[in-house]
């Protein structure tokens, strides 16, 4: 089991502490530092500035967005920050294979790109519109750049199984793998599978709130579950909704949605299970987030990634994990 720090976006400006979280995650040992993107900051900028005062640790991005920017802009931000820093980096996308296709295309750069699909139609076959093929005018160091897919309901999920070298679940349980296993089984089996299940990686976002009563500890999560299963999407679909019924929460999700479209949010996340907080974080006092941990360590998850951490807390964990 890895660790990786998630430092996200930002809105108004930085984060204060980032520098200094990641040089601790450094220290400490963590196998990665990721950045983000939604409707603040973009994920490459701080990647690049934060990622220049790093020595060991891998840079990534969880997520980039596919309606941000064109698949060759995605390969060639790749290739620039490689080739600053001569080691991975993984590149987590939205769920197209077109998209991928044609990413993969200019990291190999093996033959002109081309692209016939709807989604990325490029402007000279052959070529990228500057009149030279596209793979006369990139060079990174390796035509073989890890991508992960954000993923989130049965099909993508073994989309990201078939063509990805690995998956960010958004909501992940340890304890109910079976909700991920025919997805995951299915991508694996298909004629062409990038990878197996020995050597695809399972990036999980795990939020850690440490403190000695439990559910005060669970108190933090419950507005952005309440959130996120409530009021992130419509009543007809709402993707992360449908992750919580697939656990078999299906009666506690349907009375946070009602609760949160009604204009109840507070009610909505009060209540939000605390056994359905177990499931997808870590809270507690040290000693319950330790006996946790062993649900995690034991599942086909290859990295925990935490997010919104203190710096003591990322102490804690790499003495529990690492």
């Amino acid at each position: 089991m890895k660790l990786g720090l998630h430092v996200g976006y930002w809105g108004a400006g930085p984060p204060a502490d980032a520098t200094s979280a990641i040089a601790e995650a450094e220290r400490l040992g963590f196998d990665s530092v990721w950045t983000a993107e939604a409707y603040g900051s973009d994920a490459l900028t701080p990647l690049a500035w934060w990622g220049s005062t790093t020595s060991r640790v891998r840079l990534g991005t969880d997520l980039i967005q596919m309606s941000a920017r064109t698949p060759t802009a995605t390969a060639m931000a790749a290739i620039t920050l490689e080739g600053w820093y001569g080691q991975p980096f993984p590149k987590p996308l939205a769920r197209t294979r077109e998209y991928v296709s044609v990413v993969r295309q200019v990291l190999a750069r093996k033959e002109p790109v081309t692209s016939a699909g709807e989604h990325y139609p490029l402007p000279y076959p052959g070529g990228t519109g500057l009149g030279k093929p596209l793979k006369s005018i990139v060079h990174p160091l390796r035509s073989d750049i890890p991508i992960v897919l954000g993923a989130e309901g049965p099909k993508n999920v073994a989309l990201a199984a078939e063509i990805a070298d690995g998956w960010f679940p958004i909501y992940y349980s340890p304890r109910r793998e079976e909700v991920y296993r025919d997805a995951l089984a299915e991508g694996f089996a298909r004629p062409g599978a990038r990878r197996q299940p020995n050597d695809f990686e399972i990036l999980a976002m795990v939020p850690v709130i440490m403190g000695e009563d439990v559910e005060r500890a669970a108190d933090f999560m419950r507005p952005t579950l309440a959130l996120y299963i409530g009021g992130m999407g419509a009543r007809e679909m709402n993707f992360h909704y449908d992750v919580f019924v697939r656990m078999g929460y299906e009666e506690a999700a349907d009375k946070i949605q009602q609760l949160y479209l009604d204009g109840h949010k507070d009610e909505a996340a009060a209540v939000v299970p605390t056994e359905l907080i177990e499931e997808v974080a870590l809270i507690g006092p040290r000693a319950k987030i330790k006996d946790d941990l062993e649900a995690w360590t034991s599942s086909r998850v290859t990295t925990i990634l935490l997010g919104g951490t203190s710096v003591p807390t990322m102490q804690t964990m790499a003495e529990l994990v690492l």
